[in-house]
Order: C-alpha cells, then structure tokens, then sequence
C-alpha cells in the first residue's frame, strides 16, 4: 500500500516589532527624579542654613545638624526615585499580548532605568561639588590632626631659609621665651631672639614627628628657654614640659577631631549607599504601580466605551 504523507505547517514564532524597553518614559522619569531632587536640595539647604546659628548656644548642635542632613538626604532620595519610577511606568505605552509576569518586570525595570539615570545625572552635576565639599572637609581635619609632625619639612625649610616659623608651633614657642620680667623683652638681641626661636620649632617639630623628645633636646631646649628668659634651669625644664604636654594634647585632640570626620564620612557614604539601594527598589515598586494603573484606566475606559 502507497503511504501517505501528511504535511504539517508548523508557523515559525515571530518576535514582535516594538522594543521591549521604552525610552521616553525612561528619561522622561529620570529628568522628573532630578529635578525634584534639586527642589528638595534647595528647601533642604534653606532649613539646614535656618537651624544654624552664629551665636555661641543658639541654633542646633553639629550633632543634630549632621543627624538631620543625612535623614533629609535619604528623604530626598525616597521622594525623587519614586516620582521617577512612577512616571517611567505610567507614561509608557500598553503593550498588547504580553503575559502580566511579564509586563510586571518590564514595569520594573523601566523604574529602575530611570532610577539609575537620574541617579547619574544628579552625580554629575551635583556628585562633584558634593565631593569637594566632602574631601575638603577630611582633608582639612587631617591636616589639622597631624599639627606640628606633618609640617616638619616645610617648617625646617622655612626656617633655614630665613622665614618665620611654622605657624603650628609658634604659639608654643613665644610661650617658651616669654621672660620672667617684661623688661627683659625690649633689652633682648633681636637677631639672637630670632635664632633661638627658630632652634626652639625646629626641635618641637622633630619631637611631634617622633611622638617624643629625646633626653639630649630637652635639656638643650631647656638651658636655651633659661638662657632667654631669665628662669632657673629646673624652672625652664618645667616649663618646657608643660609646653610640651600641651601641645602633644592639642595634637591628640586634632588627631580625635580627623578620626570622629573620618568616621563620619564612611557612616555618610554607607548610608548614602543604602539609601540608593532602597531608592533603586521604590524607583521599581512605583513604576510597577504606575504601569498597572495605566493598563487599568485603560481597561475602564475601554469597557465604558
């Protein structure tokens, strides 16, 4: 018997003709998110400036301040990553033949598109000028934490070149030659004065660089403040360890100040990070309802037509 053939057309499946990701809507949220944001910065630096006072016990503390800046800035973060999700899911257009599940992540992921440009177009306007702020103020309390040992070398070569001390030490040195009777002052050498206060710094700065004097240094230093002065031995040897002490304690609180900042920039930057993730979820929650509320306004109005 002839066998029969039977022939099957099986229909290819063809991919649809619009992208599955919409633009627009992506960048028309991301604008929305950063302009909010630079409002809410705005109204945000107004009130900070408003609880900050000039006048000793007035405003709020620098506790407070900073506790409130880092709370209106994640606020601000919130706030803009949900305008701009919400708006990247309601405005796209409604995709026809698409399973929910998957209408549902598209939604999602045009919320976090815009999230992530908005976010990029905020860091680069604003990341810069927030940097320099930030850097600035960790370097100046560095700066200010490694005091006396950090300016050894500009010291020394400020004073080999005939200038004036280095400002970290200056202070500590006119104590150190500050006679015991105030006449002494105008009968002194100008030019001998100007040695010994530039023998006194260089010492003072080797010491803060080492952590300590050495036994040979103090008892120079020590004989020269009573050369100068007019104190006995065993009066400038006490006061130049009182010197001493005080200006290893001002280091020591410098020093806490850098580390309390340095701790404060990394909270700052965890938090900074955390709140962009949460943003990045709102950002694609929002553009989830949005999308869905599109499809069913449009649903409605379909069904009263």
């Amino acid at each position: 018997m002839p066998s029969t053939l039977t022939t099957v057309d099986v229909s290819a499946p063809t991919e649809s003709a619009s992208p599955a990701v919409s633009w627009g809507p992506i960048v028309a949220g991301a604008f929305a998110a950063s302009t909010l944001t630079f409002i809410l910065m705005l109204l945000g630096s107004g009130l900070g400036l408003s609880m900050v006072s000039p006048w000793s016990g007035s405003g709020a503390s620098v506790t407070t301040f900073a506790v409130s800046t880092a709370v209106w800035l994640i606020v601000v973060q919130w706030l803009s990553s949900a305008l701009g999700g919400y708006l990247a899911g309601r405005l796209r257009t409604k995709w026809v033949g698409i399973h929910t599940d998957e209408v549902f992540f598209r939604d999602t992921a045009h919320g976090f598109l815009a999230w992530a440009l908005a976010t990029l177009l905020v860091a680069g306007v604003l990341g810069t000028a927030l940097s320099a702020a930030i850097g600035t103020g960790v370097q100046a309390a560095s700066t200010v934490a490694s005091g006396v040992a950090m300016g050894a070398s500009a010291g020394a070569a400020a004073n080999a070149s005939g200038g004036s001390p280095d400002n970290a030490t200056s202070y500590f040195v006119d104590t150190l030659f500050r006679p015991a009777d105030p006449a002494r002052l105008a009968a002194a050498n100008p030019e001998s004065d100007a040695a010994a206060t530039a023998q006194a710094s260089r010492i003072l700065i080797a010491s803060a660089a080492a952590g300590e004097i050495s036994a040979d240094d103090k008892t120079y230093l020590s004989r020269l403040v009573a050369a100068r002065t007019g104190l006995s031995e065993a009066d400038a040897t006490a006061r130049v360890d009182a010197v001493i002490a005080r200006a290893q304690d001002a280091k020591v609180k410098a020093q806490q100040a850098a580390d309390t900042a340095r701790k404060a920039g990394a909270t700052f930057s965890l938090i900074g990070a955390l709140s962009l993730v949460v943003g990045a979820f709102i950002a694609s929650a929002a553009a989830a309802l949005g999308g869905r509320q599109r499809d069913d306004e449009e649903a409605i109005f379909l069904t009263n037509r």
